[in-house]
């Protein structure tokens, strides 16, 4: 990054700094001085402070800060100075412990510096393309299945590479579930400097985005990246086989026109999705409501809710989102609540992003990097130890560790700041399983003071059957509605459906999982060479981050695998060895059992139908990152044909 602009004036550095993010000021300090007895001072984030903007820092301290930025800035400026340069791993060590309020290891410089991107390096870049003749790397087909996040990344990534690549999208244009899911109040529950592309930064108008604002950033994205030319909208796979002899795959695709045809690519990287396929409840009765019934995923805009009494089945991310859009105009509205969510309040939720945090990222050297990286941490590992099981805890159904008790005691008291007049909101409305054991959800207040609205009524009888006139639940009675809302989720476990997909000596995948579904690294199953999945088994997030950070890490490794092929010749089978596939496994299981969502048996979308925790991942990113960097020769077959 380059020096602080001459042009700039006392009174725009003044008031950008009323908004400022104070750690990531500071650190932005010691890159314009070199100075790192700036970050050993008093001004210093307070890790306790769950959910704080400035991290528990207060006022007078940020007022001081703030002074002191002026002075640095301003002299930085009128010297026309570039700021101090290159700064030394130890010191890049101690900045992150600063921000983290921890001690980070060594293990951790190299990811989180090409995370950082101090030099402007690609985090994610696959050097071993560079070591594979350009024409061969020309020669190679890929098929991408799905234009949501995944599949536009690996669009980019192998237009990048020089691949010749095409994409299948189902629908009429690029998002996936950001295309899809149009309900009122969608909006992503990861900070949006983190749930972006790594190499395509935003000034997002909010800290967490809402579905139109998403949907036009992939749009966009597609454009700028000239992607739209290489993608088949309105075209759906129906089935890939196989190829043993040639050495590639064969993939039947259905057009908008019903045309079917055969497409053959040497690799297909599937870029799906887990939440596409929404999950209708299994209740007696159902399809037999004679008013208007949706999924929240196919919302029908058609609807008026005006004077209408509205019934909510779920109380998972989606109806968190609507309901209480729906209760401003409905005559009332009724939720059936299975299982409480664990609701964390961050006050940004709904917020702004200032015009000085911006600014700020604009003008101030590495003031943007440090922000997002201040997200990216506070989303990810620095609650991971919240949710790690204590070795002799014995109380799982309520916390798996003191530091998950802390966390459990911190949220219940924050949730009873907002309805704690009403002590028979409270019971229903405290989770009986550990926090982490299901997606917690992110909201600044708002689900619970819908819940406070005289024409909304939380119900925890439990769903016995839908009938023509409405509900009724496991106490016999008899609920009527005039519109009937599903936010029962997506079918996550069912990967990669309703596509049929055949492998060596024509077995399908889905028989080959039998409901279990399992890859090595979330990405390559045995039996089914040069198949490669982003979101794949395993890969999903609990203590969040961003599922981007996870595609970027795949594709990479992906991009990897694609360099073997190309540099081995057309026709080659890279095929995942069992033992490799299973040791990894066998790890990811004894992971998921010493986690939160591995200790509950309450119900989850995490979990298979047997109870093994298909979606999460259960280790450090660090870790993800590390594993995704390459492939290792040794943990696949290789097999010439063609």
């Amino acid at each position: 990054m380059g020096a602080i602009s001459s042009e700039i004036t006392d009174e725009q550095i003044r008031s950008a700094l009323q908004d400022a993010h104070i750690p990531t000021l500071m650190l932005a300090l010691v890159h314009l001085t070199g100075d790192l007895d700036l970050i050993r001072s008093d001004i210093r984030p307070q890790p306790e402070f769950l959910g704080d903007p400035q991290d528990g820092i207060e006022e007078p301290l940020q007022q001081r800060a703030r002074e002191l930025a002026f002075d640095i800035i301003s002299r930085v400026r009128d010297e026309e100075g570039a700021g101090a340069g290159t700064l030394s791993e130890s010191a890049l060590l101690e900045m992150i412990g600063y921000l983290t309020s921890q001690d980070v290891s060594g293990e951790y410089l190299e990811f989180l510096t090409a995370e950082l991107s101090m030099n402007g390096e690609d985090a994610y870049a696959q050097p071993a393309l560079k070591q594979v003749d350009a024409e061969r790397l020309a020669g190679l087909r890929v098929l991408v299945i799905g234009a949501g996040m995944s599949g536009l990344l690996s669009g980019i990534r192998l237009k990048e590479a020089g691949i010749d690549f095409e994409i299948i999208e189902k629908n009429p244009d690029v998002g996936g579930t950001w295309f899809e899911n149009t309900y009122p109040g969608c909006r992503v529950d990861s900070g949006n400097h983190v749930y972006s592309y790594s190499f395509r930064p935003k000034n997002w108008p909010q800290y967490f985005s809402s579905q139109p604002v998403l949907r036009e950033y992939f749009s966009e994205t597609a454009d700028d990246y000239g992607l739209r030319a290489n993608i088949r909208f309105e075209t759906e796979v129906l089935e890939m086989r196989l190829d043993e002899a040639r050495g590639c795959w064969r993939v039947t695709v259905r057009g908008a026109d019903d045309e079917i045809q055969v497409l053959e690519a040497d690799a297909v990287i599937s870029a799906v999705g887990q939440l596409n396929r929404p999950k209708m409840p299994d209740l007696p009765g159902l399809g037999t409501f004679a008013g208007p019934a949706f999924h929240s995923a196919r919302w029908d805009h058609s609807v008026d809710f005006a004077g209408k009494r509205v019934g909510v089945i779920g109380t998972g991310g989606s109806a968190f989102q609507f309901v209480p859009h729906v209760a401003e105009s409905a005559a009332s509205v009724t939720v059936f609540q299975r299982t409480a969510p664990w609701v964390v309040l961050n006050e940004q939720y709904f917020s702004e992003i200032p015009d000085g945090v911006n600014w700020l990222m604009a003008h101030v050297p590495f003031y943007a990097k440090w922000f997002r990286f201040s997200m990216f941490w506070k989303s990810a590992e620095g609650l991971l130890a919240a949710v790690t099981a204590e070795d002799g805890w014995n109380r799982p159904e309520r916390s798996v560790s003191e530091a998950n008790e802390q966390m459990r005691e911190q949220l219940l008291e924050a949730m009873r700041e907002v309805i704690g007049s009403e002590p028979t909101l409270v019971e229903q409305c405290t989770p009986d399983y550990p926090f982490g054991a299901k997606r917690a959800l992110i909201d600044d207040g708002r689900w619970f003071r819908a819940l406070l609205r005289d024409n909304v009524v939380l119900n925890t009888d439990g769903v016995a059957a839908i009938n023509a006139d409405g509900i009724e639940t496991s106490d016999g009675e008899q609920h009527d509605f005039d519109v009937l809302i599903y936010g029962t989720g997506f079918s996550a476990s069912d990967f990669l459906t309703p596509m049929q997909i055949y492998g060596r000596n024509g077995v399908e995948l889905h028989d080959h999982w039998q409901g279990d579904p399992r890859a090595f690294k979330g990405i390559s199953v045995p039996g089914f060479p040069n198949l490669f999945c982003t979101y794949g088994p395993n890969t999903n997030i609990v203590v969040n981050s961003s599922i981007i950070f996870f595609s970027e890490c795949e594709v990479r490794y992906i991009l990897g695998c694609l360099a073997e092929l190309a540099g081995r010749g057309r026709g080659t089978l890279m095929d995942v060895t069992r033992s490799a596939h299973d040791e990894y496994n066998e790890r990811i299981d004894a992971g998921n059992a010493g986690m939160a969502w591995g200790q509950s048996a309450v119900s989850t979308w995490y979990k298979n139908a047997a109870g093994r925790v298909t979606q999460n991942w259960p280790f450090r990113l660090v870790d993800f990152w590390q594993q995704c960097k390459a492939p290792d020769q040794a943990d696949y077959h290789f097999e010439q044909n063609g």
